[in-house]
């Protein structure tokens, strides 16, 4: 028998974390072994996984096998429809801590930051988490400044392209 911490971990991929501003990886590439360190550190503790870009979803419910969550991890790709949808992904969270009977119930949101879609807007579903008694804690994936998204071209191949990158830390403390 084990009395836990519930966790869901909520992983932006988003169009936004290709960018490789931790070189040579990408911002995503960069969130998952962060993600799978926390993991590995972990024991007793009920771990799920929530994706999200334009919409979010489940990807691995609360479970305390590590290894079926490191791989389900593994396998998260970009995804569609592209966008950062932040609110949507912490109601999903939310949602699937509501009846979790830990002693305790956390979201780590990993993200780079700036919300641009969704149908729940991130304070919203922050004071949702508020009310219900779930702690949030938010870590921002990348830098300040220029980053590369790679673009693959079907003509001219591979290119790069250089974004204004910017991570919403002062909306990430809110």
């Amino acid at each position: 028998k084990s009395e836990g911490i519930d966790i869901v971990l909520a992983l932006d991929t988003s169009g936004s974390m290709r960018a490789e501003d931790f070189r040579p990886d990408n911002r995503l590439h960069v969130a998952k072994e962060v993600a799978k360190r926390f993991i590995a550190g972990r024991s007793g503790d009920r771990i799920g996984l929530v994706v999200f870009a334009g919409g979010a979803y489940t990807q691995c419910p609360l479970t305390l096998d590590y290894g079926v969550l490191l791989n389900l991890l593994d396998k998260v790709e970009f995804g569609e429809p592209d966008g950062t949808a932040i609110g949507m992904a912490l109601a999903t969270s939310v949602n699937r801590l509501r009846r979790a009977e830990g002693k305790s119930r956390v979201v780590i949101l990993l993200t780079d930051g700036q919300n641009n879609a969704g149908e729940i807007d991130p304070a919203t579903a922050a004071e949702a988490a508020r009310t219900l008694g779930v702690r949030v804690y938010t870590i921002g994936a990348g830098t300040e400044g220029e980053a590369q998204i790679p673009i693959d071209d079907p003509v001219f191949g591979r290119r790069y392209v250089t974004i204004e990158a910017h991570v919403d830390d002062a909306a990430l403390e809110r």
